[in-house]
């Protein structure tokens, strides 16, 4: 399926397969993603869906299947095939992962600058100068005031510190973006306006973006494709607005009913 005019794919997975000894948590899971397109993959907890993201982002080894990626510094590569050095690289300039926990996406015990000027150290910028004016821009896009900058993660709120995690994926200015539950755990008004800011983050930057949530609301608002999972397989995909209003598969019908929500 083509999307925003793209003819090739910028993510594609497939028939990608995990077991943790006996059980099965992916069957088989394939799916295309393009440049500036969000596909939110949902269902409930135990459906594979975290499993899924982690696997593609190499958090954990799968069993079987591919992940391709369309990479502006290597071209097209199977993720599964790169040396650790290269797919350290891409992960650090081409990808970015925004955890569920923004503590497991920070360094806690470092400034918040020094959590952005991290990551751009990590590909050899040694201009501190240049490094903290950039952290200042990085975090007035998060709408982190700039006199924060030398505040510790700790000191922040939750959804600051999500805030600030996001800052620190978008500095390298990646293509792909993968989040797990980025508003899970926080407050309904703090959940409204992080997810406005990843709506026109996502706009403005054209971004592709994975994101596993268990929010159907989440999905609506930020998804233009949609994907449900139950038992590690996908049973149901295509047009978020689709999905939702007119759900297919008898267990999408219950998740949309909300039965099975928690």
């Amino acid at each position: 399926m083509q999307a925003h005019g793209f003819s090739k794919p910028l993510l594609k997975v497939e028939k990608l397969t995990k077991f943790f000894g006996p059980n099965q948590a992916l069957n088989e899971v394939s799916f295309e993603l393009f440049p500036g397109e969000v596909l939110a993959i949902v269902g409930e907890s135990g459906s594979g869906k975290s499993t899924l993201l982690n696997c593609i982002n190499s958090n954990i080894d799968f069993d079987k299947g591919q992940v391709h990626f369309q990479s502006q510094a290597l071209g097209s590569v199977n993720m599964g095939e790169l040396s650790e050095v290269n797919q350290r690289l891409i992960k650090r300039t081409e990808w970015g992962f925004v955890h569920q926990n923004a503590r497991d996406g920070l360094i806690m015990n470092v400034s918040a600058g020094a959590n952005i000027g991290e990551r751009l150290m990590s590909l050899g910028h040694r201009h501190y100068g240049k490094i903290r004016a950039t952290a200042i821009e990085s975090l007035a896009e998060v709408e982190i005031d700039a006199n924060r900058i030398d505040d510790l993660p700790l000191n922040f709120s939750g959804g600051m510190q999500q805030r600030l995690q996001i800052a620190r994926n978008l500095v390298t200015h990646p293509r792909l973006i993968l989040m797990d539950e980025p508003t899970s755990g926080l407050d309904v008004s703090v959940q409204a306006k992080l997810l406005d800011l990843l709506k026109r983050l996502t706009q403005n930057r054209g971004l592709a973006v994975l994101i596993v949530t268990h929010d159907l609301a989440v999905a609506r608002l930020l998804a233009d494709q949609m994907m449900v999972m139950q038992n590690g397989k996908v049973i149901e995909s295509g047009l978020t607005d689709q999905i939702l209003d007119d759900p297919q598969h008898p267990y999408s019908q219950l998740l949309v009913s909300s039965i099975l929500q928690n």
